[in-house]
């Protein structure tokens, strides 16, 4: 089969992620045979993917091997606390094999490593049980580094058990002297009192840790084996095992079908952390913060004890498809049990979408913050983030304000196609971005809607954390001149795009004993700036630049060493519509540079930034409690300075919308939500500073 065959279902079989190319084409899918295994059927559909439609593949050789060997290591034992140096060498007479059993379908090394990786991890659960057992001794001078990456493996298991005794020492160390900073006169400081808690405290985290670890299904492990192919093509190309897959779908939509609690271990005991607001277990109204789950009933059937079970397990059983019941057994706070059914529904994820407020007296200015690039793929008729912006501007044009503050920090992309949409909100139409695959030219993608949903004053606000499709909006409304972009040296530079590929339903009614196969995310394309620029490893340099904490900090797409190279094309034809003379630029930049320069609170920033270079260094812990002590003590001193760093006192003034107003009349949970962000809001240096450059632009 080849997906070219497939474009109609495009909406449900492949996925375009602004931050790479173009789609999947030439899957070998004739030379699947029906008495593969699920092994070989996934492990072929993942080669063709990377020889045939990957924008920039590889040889898989001897030397693409070598690599794999080494990734995959990392990719399981990246601490280097379960395997010791006779393992390593043991799979490593297989490093040059990889590639013909990944080609043949052959698991063979990833079955040796499996067998070998699941009999040391319960080795390694003996460990810190035994450990923890009894206290430690914290007047040995001894020291523990966590640098991870310059240790060797451990000569055997002697030494390994040892790191783990070196480790965990530090934790508790860590949780005694959190202890001691808390302490009060009440509650005086009590080592052994506060020893023996830390070691129980470490005995759970840990024993929760090792039970997701033992709950990870061997396909989960499998997928960790394929992704150290995949990601020596780029750091963006790789496959999801089926509960990977359905996660990865709830981040781009921001949306999940379930019962909207949110759970975590306590003890034995999976327990409700809180109830999402307007979800089904809040209309429903029994199920309340600090529930013990004790059992798990699907409709029509016998209830499961999930005492003691792993989180993720527990999660799977109780999402379903909206319109199910899901039967809970709970012990309540009062410790009587209760019975509770629930009809699953849509749990939309509030913290995901499109939101905006008001800003200032004397002057009023919009501000919207767009979290992600989110659209359902699946369905058409829910939320995506560029409907969401554009109701989010009307809003803000009822209110009469003098201009907008589209806030994409920390934005790390999403749907390529909502991209462009939005920024379609801010021109009248034209080119936006341009792609290119490995075998064609530059296609120019476009805003043909003509005439905007707002032409006033845009400040666009970006950091290091700003990626992908956050780029594409933020360089095209600097390419057109159509607003100021405000944040650090660069953003983050993803210049690709990626198609995502359910399996099953590439695999269509064949192989149905075999799914689900999960889905595969390729680098098919590189996108371009409207100028022919790329934003890959160069990110999107702002019109006015302001310190950042990470300035000095290794960070972004060029510190993938499997990264795309930077390349450029031509221009594609397109008018800028400068929002503003160049005079008015040059004020607006010159009296941003002017405020930075003279700003207490900005010259801390940029001392932070360095100071937190020289602290990258610092690894190495010393595990006797005094000299731990007073190291702690010494470094709590030099952090206290940093306090506060980016929260202003003179509060921007902060005007909730009407909408807001009308929710908070039936949502007290989302009134005190909401207010905890403007509260944050007013406090915002960046967002201070983006205000005064709005000003500046009037």
């Amino acid at each position: 089969m080849n997906l070219e065959t497939m474009k109609k279902g495009a909406i449900r079989t492949g996925i375009t992620i602004a931050g790479g190319a173009v789609l999947l084409t030439a899957l070998g899918f004739s030379l699947l045979g029906s008495g593969q295994t699920k092994d070989q059927l996934v492990m072929q559909i993942v080669n063709d993917a990377l020889v045939n439609s990957h924008f920039e593949p590889k040889d898989i050789d001897d030397n693409l091997s070598e690599e794999v060997f080494i990734s995959f290591l990392d990719n399981v034992d990246a601490g280097k606390r379960f395997f010791i140096e006779a393992d390593v060498e043991s799979l490593a007479t297989h490093k040059t094999e990889l590639d013909d059993q990944f080609r043949a379908g052959s698991s063979a090394f990833f079955d040796e490593a499996y067998t070998l990786m699941k009999k040391r991890f319960a080795e390694a659960e003996g460990y810190y049980k035994e450990l923890l057992a009894s206290p430690f001794d914290f007047t040995i001078d001894e020291t523990y580094d966590t640098d991870f990456e310059a240790d060797d493996w451990a000569a055997d298991e002697s030494e390994l058990k040892d790191r783990w005794r070196r480790q965990l020492k530090l934790r508790i160390l860590s949780r005694i002297y959190t202890d001691k900073l808390d302490a009060t006169e009440e509650e005086p400081f009590d080592f052994d009192a506060s020893e023996t808690k830390a070691r129980e405290r470490e005995l759970e985290v840990h024993n929760e840790w090792f039970n997701n670890l033992n709950d990870m299904q061997r396909m989960e492990w499998f997928g960790a084996y394929l992704n150290a192919f995949s990601l020596q093509f780029d750091p963006h190309t790789e496959y999801y095992p089926p509960r990977q897959q359905e996660n990865f779908e709830i981040q781009m939509t921001g949306q999940l079908e379930g019962i909207g609690a949110q759970l975590r271990v306590r003890g034995e005991y999976v327990t409700v952390e809180s109830i999402v607001t307007g979800s089904a277990s809040w209309r429903q109204g029994d199920l309340e913060e600090g529930d013990k789950i004790m059992r798990v009933a699907q409709e029509g059937e016998e209830a499961i004890d999930v005492v003691g079970m792993s989180i993720n397990k527990v999660v799977d059983m109780v999402r379903g498809p909206k319109g199910t019941v899901v039967t809970l057994t709970v012990k309540k706070k009062d410790g009587n049990t209760m019975e509770i059914a629930i009809e699953r529904d849509i749990v939309e994820l509030e913290a995901t979408f499109a939101r905006s407020v008001v800003i200032g007296e004397e002057e009023k200015i919009g501000y919207i913050r767009l979290p992600k690039f989110y659209v359902n793929f699946y369905d058409s008729e829910n939320r995506n983030c560029a409907d969401d912006v554009k109701a989010e501007i009307e809003k803000l044009k009822a209110q009469d304000v003098d201009g907008i503050i589209f806030d994409l920090r920390n934005n790390g992309g999403g749907s390529l196609q909502a991209a462009i949409d939005i920024v379609g909100l801010f021109i009248d139409r034209g080119p936006v971005v341009q792609v290119k695959n490995r075998r064609d030219g530059a296609q120019t993608y476009s805003d043909y809607n003509s005439g905007s949903t707002y032409d006033g004053p845009l400040v666009v606000m970006v950091n290091e954390g700003s990626a992908s499709a956050s780029e594409i909006v933020a360089a095209a409304i600097q390419d057109y001149g159509r607003g100021v972009v405000i944040g650090p040296q660069s953003t983050h530079g993803k210049g690709t795009v990626q198609n995502v590929f359910e399996l099953d339903r590439v695999v269509g009614s064949r192989f149905a004993d075999q799914k689900p196969l999960g889905a595969i995310k390729v680098t098919t394309q590189k996108f371009y700036r409207i100028n022919g620029h790329t934003t890959q490893l160069q990110g999107v340099e702002p019109d006015v630049v302001l310190p950042y904490a990470y300035k000095y900090i290794a960070w972004g797409e060029k510190e993938y060493p499997t990264a795309l190279e930077v390349d450029e094309i031509a221009s594609t034809r397109y008018e800028r519509v400068p929002q503003y003379d160049e005079s008015v630029w040059n004020t607006a930049r010159e009296n941003s540079k002017m405020r930075v320069d003279t700003s207490a609170k900005f010259a801390r920033i940029e001392a932070y930034a360095k100071w937190l270079e020289d602290q990258q260094d610092e690894t190495v812990f010393n595990l006797n409690w005094e000299t731990y002590q007073a190291d702690e003590e010494r470094r709590d001193e030099e952090a206290k300075q940093w306090d506060k760093l980016t929260r202003v006192e003179d509060s921007l003034y902060i005007y909730p919308l009407p909408s807001h107003l009308t929710m908070f009349e039936s949502d007290s949970a989302k009134e005190e939500e909401y207010k905890r962000w403007y509260r944050g809001l007013s406090h915002d240096l960046y967002l201070r500073e983006a205000s005064y450059v709005m000003h500046d632009m009037q």
